[in-house]
């Protein structure tokens, strides 16, 4: 916990960019005794988990069980909020993510993310070519900027210093704190209740399932989660620029990330203008391309590397190459791949029906700010997981998380803080 306090310090200059007028109250959300349950039934997940799982999700569940139980106990007898906080924060992420660290082997996406940072300082490319793809976990579904995370092995880093699932929390909470931190109602530096209420949401967000499981198992979904949030939170205040530029390391993560790009650029063109969309696209594409090319110089150099490419990118996350991945759940998009070439070639059509009929939904309706596109974001991936062929239920963190976002910040329409006449958006005068 003292380590969110001393990042809400640190944060303070990207605070809320509101004007911290007399009389604008803070949110009363959340209360302890709401914390406390919320916690509780974190609890009771975990237990379920614990019972109908094994391996490394058990392990999580067991610690994650008597974090979540012994907090919500403190926190709803208790007065206090910073005990029982730092016990939700070591028995959900701390204690396991070292056990797990330390005691049993790495999880699969923390040997491609390792592999590949080795490869990509090698070659300037994090992608195997073809004829080394011997199987499934020889594949990289990851974009350039995912294999930082897999440097500090590389770099000679030994033991839970060199396990990417380290680095990954400390940049999940990094950015989770700067993103709520820009949408506290007052600046940090002379507001303590916001201090408080940041860290506490921080805190809140990090220990949820949704986060905290999937950091110590290693899933790569959670910095790429934080980066999206921290660009709703920026297009809220208005910071179209700094939005794309934000939006655009998480483009160059993970493809999952893409579809924030025409949500928000719709978003910002009924919000504000043509340009200001023209302007934020702009600043994402442009951007996610340069990073991706820092990052792998020599992904595209050939005619092999961009086979690689291919093969990594689009085909083995569609289910198009020969060895597959595991990851699979009974949802529709699964169950009709399974009925053979057609069934999986069905659910690629009925993937490509789902976005036109998205990129319709957004068109004709389109969002009007940041809170509204959260929820169009979320409905987007949950239609888009459920029939995608190769779907697993872990991928319905992200419209959990957006869910989880739009609760826990209640996100207002930027011009209730920070005015801008019609003729003159924000855009412009954050570029200016």
């Amino acid at each position: 916990m003292t380590l969110q306090f001393i990042l809400m310090d640190t944060v303070c200059v990207a605070g809320a960019h509101g004007a911290q007028a007399a009389g604008q109250a803070h949110d009363v959300w959340p209360g302890r005794r709401v914390v406390a349950a919320w916690l509780a039934g974190f609890a009771v997940y975990a237990l379920a988990l614990a019972v109908f799982t094994g391996h490394a999700d058990r392990d999580w569940a067991v610690w994650a069980f008597g974090g979540y139980a012994v907090a919500a106990i403190m926190l709803w007898f208790g007065e206090r909020w910073l005990l029982p906080l730092a016990v939700a924060v070591g028995g959900t992420i701390i204690a396991p993510l070292f056990w797990l660290a330390t005691q049993l082997p790495a999880t699969a996406e923390v040997l491609v993310i390792g592999r590949s940072a080795t490869h990509l300082l090698k070659y300037g490319t994090p992608y195997l070519p073809p004829s080394q793809l011997q199987d499934w976990k020889s594949y990289n579904p990851y974009l350039p900027v995912m294999e930082i995370f897999g440097l500090s092995r590389s770099a000679g880093l030994t033991g839970v210093l060199g396990d990417p699932r380290i680095w990954v929390s400390l940049t999940t909470v990094a950015v989770l704190a700067v993103a709520f931190a820009v949408m506290s109602p007052h600046r940090l530096r002379g507001c303590a209740s916001c201090r408080r209420q940041v860290a506490v949401l921080t805190v809140f967000a990090l220990v949820s399932p949704v986060i905290g499981f999937q950091l110590v198992l290693g899933i790569t979904d959670p910095p790429v989660i934080a980066l999206i949030c921290l660009t709703l939170a920026l297009a809220s205040r208005g910071k179209l620029i700094w939005a794309g530029a934000v939006l655009a390391i998480a483009c160059a993560m993970k493809s999952t990330a893409w579809a924030a790009v025409p949500v928000l650029a719709i978003t910002a063109w009924v919000q504000y203008s043509p340009r200001v969309a023209a302007r934020f696209t702009t600043t994402a594409v442009a951007a996610t391309g340069i990073l991706a090319l820092l990052a792998a110089p020599a992904a595209l150099a050939t005619p092999d590397a961009v086979k690689a490419v291919k093969q990594n990118l689009i085909d083995y996350p569609l289910g198009l190459t020969r060895h597959k991945t595991p990851a699979a759940s009974p949802l529709p998009g699964h169950l009709i791949a399974e009925l053979g070439t057609g069934g999986h070639w069905t659910a690629i059509a009925l993937m490509v029906l789902a976005a036109v009929a998205f990129a319709a939904w957004i068109l004709l309706r389109p969002p009007r700010d940041a809170r509204d596109a959260a929820w169009r974001l979320a409905v987007g991936y949950a239609v888009m997981f459920t029939l995608d062929p190769t779907t697993r239920f872990g991928y319905f963190v992200y419209p959990l998380a957006l869910l989880g976002w739009r609760a826990l910040t209640k996100i207002h329409h930027p011009q209730r803080s920070v005015a801008a006449p019609p003729d003159q958006p924000l855009l412009a005068r954050a570029a200016g």
